[in-house]
């Protein structure tokens, strides 16, 4: 055995020096290509006696690759020197030193505008009197006017002689008496003229040949000037079921919503020298707002109901504010679809519970079938096989399908 291992040896040796010795001119060759090469960007190791010069093919993106690898042309190469492998990545902008990021300049959204009104209106108290002031103007013209017709003879014997004044011939009517008369009349039509009942909860804006003079807030009896213009305005808390008004839902399916809006009038002077109808005004922007937010049919999902009242409460509030309405919320009550769409909506919705019941009823089965094969079989009632549990659960899903589809009947 070891002269068999000797001579196989030996016969190996010759032969692979054979084929692993390269002639002198090859060898010389080969030294002046790698010296060509490292003049074109390649780097050449310096050969070591004896052993055989490796070459190496350099790229600046991944690393340098000895050609060995590539070429096995040696079945022992020569170990040759690395730098560890660093794979390079392109920086992109913004990550060079000194460099500073490339930031897209944001666009503005262009801003709703704002509904304004003269802001010289702003509501201020009007000056008025007590209503006793009132009274006692008004009784003081009706005496002046009774003493005025005594003066000029105007009051018959037996008045005068009823009220206790003494005889007097009278001097007649003279411009003077035409004085005191005109006098006297003007100030009880100014005294009684001018008496007004404020009431709770409503308010009068008072203006003068078209100018703002004050608004009056105060109950109980009162004396405003006569010549001024009186508006009666309602500040108490409103009520306000519109009318149905076209919405539509996230899916852009016509509707038709009614809605309750609980407002009252803030700034009386806004609310009516601001607008030609405040009234009018916020039902235009409620209709706005419907116009704008998707709502969905009630007794669908109350979160979306509740969202969607939400943003029409913020809505309608910030476009009546600027002409002195608060608006306290707009919930809708009444959300219908649209007579156009409404019986093709009613045939989806259908279809859409037959399916829940349908899917609901499936998995009721299927639940019930397999408890019951599952307790047969791990309690030791029944021994079956693939083809017996097959017919079973067959005949046990026929079985709970016709029942429930009785009880449901």
């Amino acid at each position: 055995m070891s002269t068999n291992t000797t001579s196989s040896t030996d016969s190996s040796t010759p032969s692979t020096g054979s084929s692993t010795a390269p002639p002198t001119g090859s060898s010389t060759g080969s030294s002046a290509g790698a010296s060509a090469e490292s003049g074109t960007g390649a780097r050449a190791v310096a050969p070591e006696a004896g052993t055989r010069p490796a070459r190496l093919i350099h790229n600046e993106a991944t690393t340098e690759i000895p050609v060995h690898l590539l070429f096995r042309d040696d079945p022992d190469p020569a170990p040759v020197p690395l730098r560890p492998a660093v794979v390079a990545r392109r920086q992109g902008p913004g990550e060079r030193p000194g460099e500073r990021p490339a930031t897209r300049r944001p666009v503005n959204a262009r801003p709703r505008p704002v509904p304004s009104v003269d802001p010289e209106l702003r509501e201020r108290p009007a000056r008025v009197l007590p209503g006793a002031a009132g009274v006692a103007a008004g009784l003081c013209g009706v005496a002046g006017c009774a003493a005025t017709s005594w003066w000029a003879g105007l009051v018959p014997p037996l008045a005068a002689q009823a009220l206790g004044l003494p005889a007097y011939a009278g001097a007649g009517l003279g411009p003077a008496q035409w004085a005191a008369y005109a006098a006297a009349g003007v100030l009880g039509m100014f005294g009684f003229g001018g008496l007004a009942r404020g009431r709770t909860g409503r308010a009068w804006v008072l203006g003068l040949f078209g100018r703002y003079r004050g608004t009056v807030r105060r109950t109980g009896l009162m004396w405003v000037n006569p010549l001024l213009l009186r508006r009666r305005v309602d500040v108490r808390l409103r009520h306000w079921r519109s009318e149905p008004m076209p919405a539509a839902d996230g899916n852009g399916v016509a509707l038709r919503a009614v809605t309750l809006v609980v407002w009252r009038v803030r700034d009386t002077v806004k609310a009516t020298l601001g607008v030609e109808d405040h009234e009018t005004y916020l039902r235009e922007c409620v209709e706005a707002a419907l116009a704008r937010v998707p709502v969905e049919p009630l007794g669908t999902v109350r979160s979306s109901a509740d969202v969607a009242g939400d943003t029409l409460t913020r809505l309608v509030a910030a476009d009546a504010a600027p002409v002195g309405l608060e608006v306290f919320s707009v919930r809708p009550v009444r959300v219908e679809y649209a007579p156009e769409v409404a019986a093709a909506m009613h045939r989806r919705r259908i279809a859409a519970l037959d399916a829940a019941q349908r899917a609901s009823v499936l998995t009721s089965v299927v639940d019930s079938v397999e408890d019951t094969v599952t307790r047969l079989t791990m309690r030791g009632l029944v021994e079956l096989d693939d083809y017996e549990r097959k017919v079973l659960v067959k005949d046990l899903t026929v079985a709970f399908c016709a029942g429930r589809g009785d009880t449901g009947a």
